[in-house]
């Protein structure tokens, strides 16, 4: 029967407890005693619902009642029959001791039975179908029904009939005192619902059988209910009324909620809907049911998904269907009882609903039994039935919380109170060391997580209608959620304090409410699990190399069996532990690999995504130099959660991608990008490049990943995408952490590579030529961090190879002992692991150069670039081509340090060739001093033709540039001859070289313009004085250049016409 499906039926007023005390007294006062009578005979205990006696053709004989000590108080019985027994056996009810009435007296008295010629009465229905129903008779010669069940003999009400001169038949009337006898008499080692139950479900089915809905025979069925429900509540509530004690064990539905529905055993629909129905008639009612569930909350709180728990599950389930017992548990003082974090999840109501998972310590180790030597198909297959198993009972989560949403406002409220206070108490869940003990559970905080992301998908629609829904001063108003310790995008402490503080009235609504409790449970709940594999890796790998070399010192205590005892307990400890952190680490793996999980938490990023765009977007980009306060307060994981859980997926589920990723990601890495200032952590900031670089990797079909295509078409990402870069390249020289200047690097890696995939569109290559002429400072800066890079990671490479030759060497001697050797192992792969890591950012800084200066090569021949870019390319040609770089630079398998040397030389070459045709970058690199080398550059010709490694063409257009480098050379020579010595007031203090362009720095100190802009470059501060000070802080000092260039030419034209003189004088000669 449907619960919320009205019956055509409405049960009468139940009997109260006073008149319930009264016939209670009168049959006590009629027994003479104090006690209840209880049955001694098989025929006189009522049937337990489980079993029931079988039919018996003879003629019942109930057995005599205890006997008082006074015979003046012994109970006279006049029992007759209607009809003389079928038998010629003697009276069955002599032993009692009572004589038979003359047969006159009963001669009127109908047939217990109807008569197959006559229609049933009224009263012979109502016998027949109470005495079905309850399985009791006040007729001794009716102890087996028509179905051939036993009945329950009771003789107090034979008695009063016979007294009175009635029917012995039950009735309408009678039901209740026989209702009350039965009870009393039922067994007291057994709960008393064991009897009203079944009793209740008879009645129901034998009013569904019956068609009528008016008279007699309707109120027989009525009245049974009625009074079958009162029996099971007051059974419950007031078991004195049956004269038994209180019994915690018997007086509780527990056992019958668990036993489910359809169990005949189990409290079925019908029973709680007419149960519900007399909540307001007494307090205790409602409370019958609320204490059921607690304690059916309780016992689950001690349980696992490995026990049998299914059937707490669908007890709770059971009460979904009726909203009143919803909205009365909301309100049990457990639901959202003070605990701590760890406490909630056993001692809150709903808390161990949330608590069964395939996480919890005693499953994992089921599904992966010694982790350490499962191959991955096992994993695989157990990560799946883990999966499976999760994601139905959380379908089952989820329908019990949204009975709760749905219920009404209170009981809503109550339970996102409940959601909040898990989040207010589980902070530390993201703590850098966590105790598990002071937190809640990693499968607790997974289920909530998960839960509360299908509670936003109502408004996750693939269009963000519902967006402008989300109030934007959640946080100023009444939130439940505590976020004052927590890091904010782009505002202190005591800011956000007093932002906060602040308040904004008005009621916050339902999508706001689930949208940020959703925000903080991804923070604490399936992104804090993320993070805790990172650990897991760590640890497991520290244990592996504990165990290895705990294994193989075991040798040294094999003549010591005391000491070897304890050296193995000691390797089984950290075998023990190294097991566990495997089996958890695939468990965690296994909950969070689940797609159809993980689809809907992408979608609910793509919400948080277009929300805080909104939030900031007003106006074209770059973003307006005033921040709104409301973003700059928000939480840091408020973009942290979008770029963790974006990376997670594209790290281990890329699949689900392609059709769960759209044009908002772009729009928020190229906004934030564009305009990082609005971004306080430079992490944070880093994560966008990380989130750009993963979206344009290679994935199935798509060459340029999930991104890829729409970074090279969209014209905002056109407009913004590659200034945005180009801005955070140079801002990431600096993080402020200890790991800035390695951290720089990858960053810098990762913006090559989205370069990579978007240069196909020419629209980026005439963007970074309008940057050159329009914004010449920031595009000097930022071919300064280029130039930096290559310079210094080649260099670190290339002389970590020599080290690695070195050790080499030393390792192909036999007779190096083990312990040297294995340092010296250890030492290599360090070294190893450095050159390439630095070999493979060379490679594509080298590829960042070659595409730039093709695409411009004016623009890398400006004179704050062009000296440093030509020392730069003299210096690294010299050491791949010099002639010690063979000797030096020669280590077994190369490839796997992604150096390739002929390749490297090859690009170096691009890179000349596409400024060659500049006369200001040929005399850059025949005036370096240094390392500018005839012979180097030479040989480098003899290398590109013996390893085929360029075109004869290109060969060629590399020996005309030499040639060039070569007369620039002799020029410049020359040209210094002619010069002489310069003049104190005309020569850099820095370089020591002729100025060209003298400019007055704040220190009073006077420095060529190209001196000072490569030194702000890397260092912001007045080289004389260390003050701060920028380019626009340097005075131009006109005049100055003016003498420089009129000393300079008559210098010129000096040694000109000296040279003029010299050649008459050699021709008259």
């Amino acid at each position: 029967m449907d619960p919320n499906e009205q019956p055509s039926w409405a049960g009468g007023d139940a009997p109260d407890k006073e008149k319930m005390e009264q016939i209670r007294a009168r049959r006590l006062a009629k027994l003479g005693t104090s006690t209840p009578v209880s049955a001694k005979s098989d025929e006189n205990k009522a049937p337990d619902s489980e079993s029931s006696n079988p039919s018996r053709t003879s003629t019942p004989k109930p057995q005599p009642q205890p006997q008082p000590a006074s015979a003046e108080s012994r109970p006279k019985i006049n029992v007759t029959s209607a009809a003389p027994p079928a038998s010629s056996s003697p009276n069955p009810f002599d032993k009692l001791g009572v004589k038979a009435e003359p047969s006159s007296s009963t001669a009127d008295r109908p047939s217990p039975k109807p008569s197959t010629t006559q229609p049933e009465s009224d009263e012979s229905y109502a016998d027949r179908t109470l005495s079905q129903i309850f399985r009791i008779t006040v007729d001794p010669h009716n102890m087996v029904n028509s179905s051939g069940q036993r009945l329950t003999f009771l003789p107090n009400l034979n008695e009063e009939l016979n007294e009175s001169g009635e029917p012995l038949k039950l009735s309408v009337n009678t039901l209740d005192q026989a209702l009350m006898e039965a009870a009393s008499s039922y067994p007291h080692d057994k709960p008393l619902m064991n009897y009203f139950l079944p009793c209740w479900k008879r009645a129901v089915k034998a009013s569904l059988q019956f068609k009528g809905t008016e008279g007699p025979k309707f109120e027989v069925h009525e009245e049974a209910k009625r009074l079958c429900m009162s029996g099971c509540l007051f059974a419950l509530t007031m078991p004195d009324l049956y004269g038994r004690s209180p019994n915690p064990k018997h007086d509780t539905l527990m056992p019958y909620l668990l036993k489910g529905v359809q169990d005949e055993n189990g409290l079925c629909f019908n029973f709680i809907q007419e149960a519900i129905k007399r909540f307001d008639d007494d307090e205790a009612f409602p409370a019958l049911f609320n204490d059921a569930m607690v304690q059916i909350s309780s016992k689950l709180g001690t349980i696992s998904m490995d026990q049998d728990y299914k059937p707490y599950i669908q007890a709770m389930l059971t009460y979904t269907r009726f909203p009143p017992l919803i909205v009365n548990l909301a309100k049990h003082p457990t639901f959202t009882m003070a605990q701590s974090a760890a406490g909630i999840e056993k001692h809150t109501l709903l808390g161990p609903f949330f608590r069964i998972s395939p996480l919890q310590n005693e499953v994992i180790k089921s599904y992966f039994p010694g982790a350490r030597g499962l191959d991955k198909g096992r994993i695989a297959n157990s990560q799946d039935a883990l999966r499976m198993v999760l994601r139905t009972h959380q379908d089952d989560l989820f329908a019990i919380t949204n009975a709760f949403i749905r219920a009404g406002q209170e009981t809503r409220s109550r339970t996102l109170d409940w959601f909040a206070y898990i989040m207010n108490s589980n902070h530390k869940r993201r703590a850098l060391q966590v105790d598990p003990r002071e937190v809640a559970s990693n499968g607790f905080m997974i289920n909530v997580t998960t839960i509360l992301d299908r509670f936003c998908e109502p408004f996750m629609d693939m269009d963000f209608s519902k967006v402008n829904k989300i109030d934007d001063n959640y946080f100023r108003k009444q939130p439940r959620i505590n976020i004052s310790d927590e890091t904010k995008l782009n505002a202190d402490q005591s800011y956000a304090d007093s932002f906060y503080a602040n308040k904004i009235p008005g009621e916050t609504n339902f999508i706001s409410e689930a949208f940020f409790l959703t925000l903080a449970a991804h923070h604490y709940g399936s992104e804090a699990c993320n993070s805790q594999l990172k650990n897991l890796d760590r640890d497991i790998k520290y244990l592996e190399k504990r165990v290895k070399i705990m294994e193989a010192d075991r040798i040294k205590f094999v003549n010591n069996p005391v000491q070897l005892q304890q050296y193995d307990k000691a390797v089984q400890r950290h075998v023990d532990a190294l097991e566990k952190s495997i089996a958890v680490k695939l468990s965690i793996e296994g909950v969070l690999l689940d797609e159809r999980m993980q689809s809907t938490s992408l979608r609910f990023m793509r919400i948080v995504a277009v929300w805080l765009l909104r939030l900031v977007t007003r106006s074209e980009l770059p973003l307006p130099a005033e921040k709104s306060d409301v973003f700059s307060c928000l939480p840091e994981y408020t973009l942290q959660n979008i770029v963790d859980n974006f990376k997670f997926i594209f790290r281990w589920l890329p699949k689900i991608l392609p059709s769960a990723v759209g044009d908002e990601m772009i729009a928020l890495c190229v906004t934030f990008l564009r305009s990082t200032e609005y971004i306080k952590n430079p992490y944070l900031k880093s994560s966008l490049v990380s989130l750009l670089f993963s979206a344009t990797w290679p994935l199935m079909h798509l060459k340029r990943g999930v991104l890829g295509d729409q970074l090279v078409g969209s014209k905002f990402a056109n407009d913004h995408l590659l200034k945005g870069l180009m801005k955070f390249y140079i801002e990431c020289e600096s993080t402020g952490a200890d790991s800035a200047f390695y951290d720089k690097f990858n960053i810098r890696y990762e913006i090559f590579q989205v370069i990579k995939c978007v240069w196909v569109n020419d629209h980026y290559k005439r963007q970074l030529t309008r940057e050159s002429r329009v914004n010449k400072q920031f595009f000097v800066q930022f071919v300064n961090m280029l130039l930096n890079d290559a310079t210094y990671v080649l260099d670190e490479a290339l002389t970590k190879f020599p080290k690695i030759r070195a050790i080499e060497k030393e390792l192909e001697d036999p007779s190096i002992p083990q312990e040297d050797r294995q340092k010296k192992e250890e030492e290599m792969q360090q070294l190893a692991n450095q050159a390439t890591s630095f070999m493979q950012l060379a490679n594509e800084t080298l590829e960042m150069m070659k595409l730039f200066t093709e695409a411009m090569s004016e623009a890398f021949t400006m004179p704050e670039i062009v000296s440093r870019l030509a020392s730069m390319l003299n210096y690294n040609l010299e050491t791949l081509a010099g002639k010690k770089a063979a000797a030096e630079l020669s280590v077994s398998n190369r490839d796997k340090y992604h150096f390739r040397p002929i390749q490297i030389i090859s690009d170096i070459v691009d890179i000349y060739l596409n400024l060659g045709n500049s006369p200001v970058f040929i005399d850059a690199v025949a005036a370096d001093g240094r390392s500018y080398k005839p012979e180097v550059l030479e040989r480098v010709s003899r290398i590109l033709i013996s390893k085929h490694q360029k075109d004869p063409a290109d060969v060629a257009r590399w020996d005309k540039l030499r040639v060039k480098f070569v007369d620039a050379k002799t020029l410049l020579d020359q040209a210094e001859l002619d010069l002489g010595d310069i003049p104190a007031e005309f020569e850099d203090p820095i370089m020591g070289d002729l100025m060209k362009d003298p400019v007055l720095l704040p220190s009073k100190h006077i420095v060529d313009r190209s001196t000072i802009v490569q030194h702000l470059l890397s260092d912001p501060k007045d080289p004389f004085t260390r003050q701060a000070m920028t380019i626009d802080d340097a005075i131009p000092q006109t005049e100055l250049k003016e003498r420089i260039e009129q000393w300079r030419e008559e210098r010129v034209q000096a040694a000109k016409d000296k040279l003029k003189s010299d050649v008459m004088d050699t021709t008259e000669g």
